[in-house]
């Protein structure tokens, strides 16, 4: 069953491509038709790569791995909220250079921003100047405006959802080059051969980025909440597996204990095995015993003998 209909891809405006000058060849493939110079994008093709790329991410949560957001700035409250749910970092502001490829540095001006936090909670800072104070209050406010929603990421994510792969092709040529999975609304005038997971569709109306990244925030969710359920069924197996393997034990040894009364005598099965083995070894040392041991044969040389 798909994500979304086509009456709500419509609605959102997700339909709509650029002008017919500015197109890219590529993208023929999901182009419906041209009108009054606009190209129309085929949403029954949007469809197919939603729930390809829908399906993927929520592999990809059920895992335990992390993505990443990266949005424009006409639906960055939207997609912050939605975002946010799940707890995946994004960025709605200019991309730092070196986010992923250089994420060492990236992690140290965030370990900075901690140091400043931790500053301005101490009694040493109400000690500081004016100045001095102003100048931290600006230099956080900064730090917070670029890296704010990616204080919590501690390792490069599994993979990375781009909205605009034309104006963010610096975060798109960073991730290719780590080899991480790219998911990106990719419009007319786009190349889909640079992502792993192309989403053909409006990538300028609001509505339109809203409706797609919803749908992939409820896979990511619902990725997460079964890798829950399976690590909640885990020690549950792993305790009834423990309980069948007591029982085994407990059967066997009823089987060996198991006692036979013959005119009024119990014998436990135990008991005869062992002495059913104990006459047989006697037997085989009785009969090595009895055996006479062969005459060694002396052959005369051939020929005859001189006197």
């Amino acid at each position: 069953m798909s994500r979304t209909t086509f009456e709500d891809l419509l609605n959102a405006g997700v339909h709509f491509g650029h002008l017919r000058r500015k197109w890219n060849p590529a993208m023929a493939p999901y182009i419906f038709m041209e009108r009054n110079g606009i190209h129309i994008i085929d949403l029954y093709k949007t469809i197919a790569k939603i729930d390809e790329s829908a399906s993927a991410l929520k592999q990809i949560a059920r895992s335990g791995k992390g993505s990443f957001f990266l949005t424009k700035k006409q639906a960055k409250e939207l997609v912050a909220e939605q975002v946010t749910r799940v707890n995946m970092p994004y960025v709605t502001e200019r991309w730092p250079g070196g986010m992923l490829t250089n994420f060492a540095t990236i992690r140290k001006a965030v370990r900075k921003m901690v140091s400043i936090d931790k500053l301005m909670t101490s009694a040493s800072y109400n000690n500081m100047s004016k100045k001095e104070r102003l100048t931290i209050t600006r230099e956080r406010a900064k730090l917070e405006k670029n890296l704010g929603s990616i204080a919590d990421l501690n390792r490069l994510p599994s993979a990375i959802f781009i909205v605009d792969i034309l104006k963010e092709r610096i975060a798109l040529a960073e991730a290719r080059k780590l080899n991480i999975p790219t998911f990106a609304i990719v419009d007319t005038n786009s190349d889909p051969r640079m992502v792993d997971f192309p989403i053909p569709a409006n990538d300028d109306a609001s509505k339109s980025i809203s409706v797609i990244v919803e749908i992939m925030v409820n896979a990511i969710e619902e990725g997460l909440v079964e890798r829950k359920l399976d690590r909640d069924k885990r020690p549950e197996e792993e305790h009834a597996e423990v309980q069948d393997e007591d029982l085994d034990g407990q059967e066997g040894a009823l089987t060996e204990e198991m006692v036979m009364e013959e005119d009024g005598i119990k014998i436990s099965r135990k008991d005869f095995v062992e002495s059913k083995i104990t006459r047989k070894k006697d037997e085989e040392v009785t009969g090595e015993g009895d055996k006479k041991p062969q005459r060694k044969r002396i052959s005369k040389p051939v020929g005859k003998s001189k006197k």
